[in-house]
């Protein structure tokens, strides 16, 4: 087939670049200070969540998807969307073994792993997976061999909604994102016992007061993202809800909340709350990380106050594509003196010079790394920020928030395209969409795709490797 172009060389030259590119290799890596390690596609599926687990002499990463389909070449079925087993033994070499497929609308988008020897109950020779299924379900897998999964348990299901799960591997205590049936919202928590994985131990149903069955009038908006917790050593769980707007931080006693009153009456829903935190109208939270017994050199010289702090780091999450909704940013909050949190300091990526609004997609805050590796804990936190890749920030001062590094992958053939409506019809782009981020015990940095582009996996550089603590 001929393609013609502008007359003249220099305009054929340009004409013809222009014309023959295709949209999804117009972007290429931006970097400083990360670098590149290794790629896996993820069978070119909608990425939420990546957890990095060792096993043995073995690094396994389980990726949770997004709802949709696409082909799996090992089976040669088109798949719902579930969880992907990838070994990361080499990062240079990231080899996929298997995907568990997910269902229909929400694939399967969360994921936690528990080695048995750790759980009070488990097999001690056995690995542990539990994971969401769609807005339906959560499930326990034995993962020991990840080429071969295999599934264990129903914890719960028949229910209206699923997100971001936390799992005390210590304890066996799951934390779940659910929609009970009859509450009156699609996110609260509920808590099991998963001491013994195959024997699921319900404890009881938890949300904001309203919300509760029974309850009357318009029920609270507040929609739980996910909890953090510190177990039983720091008795405390960090819960965060809402994107964009009704958003609600709180910080809850965990031995009340798993011990305490179980009947769901305002008065026993109140009762594990420490403290919370309702955002403007306008943000969410959509992870919030504790970080605690921070080391702020910038206090030494003044006379009265902790000069150790402890902090909670509150991500929101931009939903729109092109900006068209209010900025969202990551923020730092001084929790030392917990029941009066209070935001010293924001992180914020600049939209310009880089253009970001009008490359495509979304661009902001989604989520913050979880796992705090000793050469990361308290010293540097990483952003996922969808078309501005995963950002790496400095918090040593934590009123004074410091970008050393970013990686921005780049588009594949793979990477889908990003639509919004205008007046003259719909506009779509292909652009990244960064959407997770985390870290695993040896320093990689591994971000996921919502745009279909895969897993990549990054290492720090220059300078910014300087303030890391690797030994």
């Amino acid at each position: 087939m001929k393609v013609f172009c502008g007359s003249g060389v220099l305009a054929s030259v340009i004409a013809c670049a222009a014309f023959s590119t295709p949209a999804w290799a117009q972007h290429a890596a931006e970097a400083k200070d990360m670098r590149l390690v290794g790629f896996n596609d993820l069978q070119a599926r909608s990425a939420y969540q990546p957890v990095i687990h060792r096993q043995g002499g073995r690094w396994i990463a389980y990726v949770g998807h997004h709802g949709g389909s696409a082909l799996n070449p090992a089976t040669g079925q088109e798949e719902l969307n579930g969880t992907s087993i990838v070994d990361v033994t080499d990062p240079r070499k990231p080899k996929y073994l298997y995907h568990i497929p997910g269902a229909k609308p929400a694939g399967a988008q969360m994921v936690r792993v528990c080695d048995g020897k750790t759980l009070p109950k488990g097999d001690p020779g056995k690995v542990y997976m539990l994971r969401s299924l769609g807005n339906i379900a959560h499930e326990v897998w034995d993962v020991t061999t990840p080429e071969k999964p295999v599934k264990v348990s129903t914890v719960v299901d028949k229910l209206k909604g699923t997100h971001k799960n936390w799992w005390e591997c210590d304890t066996g205590i799951a934390y779940l994102v659910s929609g009970a049936p009859d509450w009156r919202s699609t996110r609260m928590t509920q808590v099991y016992d998963l001491s013994d994985p195959a024997k699921p131990v319900f404890i009881r149903n938890w949300g904001v007061p309203g919300q509760e069955p029974g309850a009357s009038g318009e029920p609270p908006a507040f929609s739980l993202h996910g909890p953090i917790s510190t177990g039983p050593k720091g008795n405390r769980i960090y819960f965060g809800y809402g994107t964009v707007s009704n958003g609600l931080i709180q910080i809850v006693d965990r031995e009340k909340l798993v011990n305490g009153p179980r009947e769901p009456t305002p008065q026993n829903l109140l009762y594990p709350i420490v403290a919370q935190v309702q955002t403007p109208p306008y943000m969410g939270a959509h992870t919030t990380l504790p970080v605690l017994g921070v080391e702020v050199p910038a206090l030494a010289k003044y006379g009265k106050g902790p000069k150790h702090r402890d902090l909670l780091v509150v991500v929101n999450e931009s939903t729109s594509n092109e900006c068209q909704e209010p900025r969202q940013m990551a923020y730092i909050m001084d929790i030392t003196h917990e029941r009066t949190p209070f935001t010293i300091s924001s992180f914020d990526v600049p939209e310009q010079p880089q253009g970001f609004c009008s490359r495509g997609g979304r661009f902001g805050a989604h989520a913050s790394n979880e796992n705090q590796p000793p050469m990361y804990a308290k010293r540097i936190v990483f952003f996922s920020w969808f078309n501005a890749g995963v950002r790496a920030v400095d918090i040593r001062d934590p009123y004074n928030p410091r970008e050393i590094a970013y990686y921005i992958p780049a588009t594949t053939e793979k990477t889908d395209k990003r639509c919004v409506k205008t007046a003259e019809g719909e506009r779509c782009k292909v652009a990244i969409q960064t959407n997770n981020v985390e870290v695993d015990d040896r320093g990689y940095i591994y971000i996921v795709d919502r745009a279909n582009t895969g897993m990549h996996v990054l290492e720090l550089a220059g300078a910014a490797r300087k303030v890391a603590d690797f030994k």
